[in-house]
């Protein structure tokens, strides 16, 4: 019956709200979704209805890593959430885990409007926010108040500013937010890979993130702690992170961030063309492809040594399966909820569980990487 109903919302979403939305600036969508969230939030009724009419749980999809209970592997990505203001009703959408942010070490702008664009041929969009965010101290303040019942992601980076242009500056900003929060949230984020930010110097390159990790291992951080990187690294520079990772203990990586290959086979050049402005990373299907290689090859080249959250491209449960069968152990979406309505969350979890079933799976944790060995 609710599969029924979410294939109505979808339906309602898809050729009713979705043709109003794409009217309207995206950013001031953006905005708006998020203000109503946190409005409807505040309501128990509101939460109740759309915990019944969006969520979907399977004990098949159940599983604890790393010490955290998830009840199902599709997250919410960072750059949805930035601040942290909608969590207490995000959460009713069916969500296993929300990460929120990127988070900064003080309070950034972000780059200067217009920074996001749509791509509706592509199933994508050109993302060039730049760290917009509240700022570590204002959003640990407001998020020590709060309460949900799914693990919490922090996803951090350094504020995109000339006072974090040189490495021994970023690294302090980092470590600014990593103090706030080394005591909240179920895992941490380390975003070395925004592609929209001023940096001199890159956190990819070994001896930076040497030094990083050298510094963020001093706190004594208990929470888990995932690297966030580019798809558009090559194979050696992988490599040389993942070695790092191993010498630090680092628990996983999210594979991956925005892409800046403009020639990835999942884009309508026309279109391309016609709306880039000659700035940004891609989001959606766009990334599909080369996030998709990455992560097989850091689950085969790790085996199996790291937790892998893969991100980048899932519009359907057949996509966050794909990507579980290559190594992740959990996923994130934002561009495909965007494209095809909130009921998606939902309609993945129900396609998720039907396929393990299918190939005789009994517990998801059985299919992770099974396409690799």
């Amino acid at each position: 019956m609710r599969e029924k109903v979410r294939k109505l919302i979808e339906l309602f979403y898809i050729f009713i709200i979705k043709p109003i939305l794409f009217r309207i600036d995206p950013e001031k969508v953006h905005d708006k979704t998020i203000y109503l969230c946190y409005l409807l939030g505040n309501s128990f009724v509101s939460k109740k209805i759309i915990k019944h009419l969006f969520s979907y749980q399977d004990d098949i999809l159940r599983q604890n890593i790393l010490g955290i209970e998830f009840k199902n592997p599709l997250g919410l990505a960072a750059g949805f959430d930035k601040n942290g203001e909608a969590l207490e009703f995000l959460q009713n959408l069916g969500f296993g885990f929300i990460e929120i942010g990127s988070i900064t070490g003080f309070p950034c702008e972000g780059n200067p409007p217009p920074r996001l664009w749509r791509l509706p041929k592509s199933n994508s969009l050109i993302v060039f926010y730049g760290l917009k965010n509240k700022g570590a101290e204002e959003i640990y303040q407001r998020l020590k108040k709060v309460k949900i019942d799914i693990p919490l992601g922090i996803s951090l980076a350094k504020t995109n500013s000339d006072k974090t242009v040189d490495i021994n500056g970023a690294i302090e900003d980092y470590l600014k937010s990593l103090r706030l929060f080394k005591n909240l949230g179920e895992y941490l984020v380390l975003n070395v890979s925004c592609p929209n930010i001023y940096e001199k110097e890159k956190f990819c390159q070994p001896q930076n993130l040497d030094k990083l990790l050298s510094e963020t291992r001093k706190l004594d951080i208990k929470q888990p702690i995932f690297l966030k990187i580019s798809p558009d690294l090559s194979f050696k520079e992988v490599d040389e992170i993942v070695e790092i990772a191993k010498h630090y203990k680092i628990n996983g990586f999210i594979i991956s961030n925005l892409t800046k290959n403009y020639e990835t086979a999942f884009l309508n050049k026309n279109e391309f063309k016609k709306i880039f402005k000659g700035k940004g990373g891609l989001s959606g299907k766009a990334v599909w492809e080369i996030s998709n290689r990455m992560l097989e090859y850091v689950f085969k080249k790790t085996k199996g040594e790291f937790i892998l959250i893969g991100t980048g491209g899932i519009f359907s449960g057949y996509d966050a399966y794909k990507k579980i069968k290559l190594g992740a152990s959990l996923v994130q979406l934002i561009t495909g909820m965007i494209f095809k309505g909130p009921q998606l969350i939902g309609q993945i979890n129900y396609e998720i569980s039907k396929l393990l079933k299918k190939d005789g799976f009994k517990n998801i944790k059985e299919a992770i990487g099974a396409n690799v060995f």
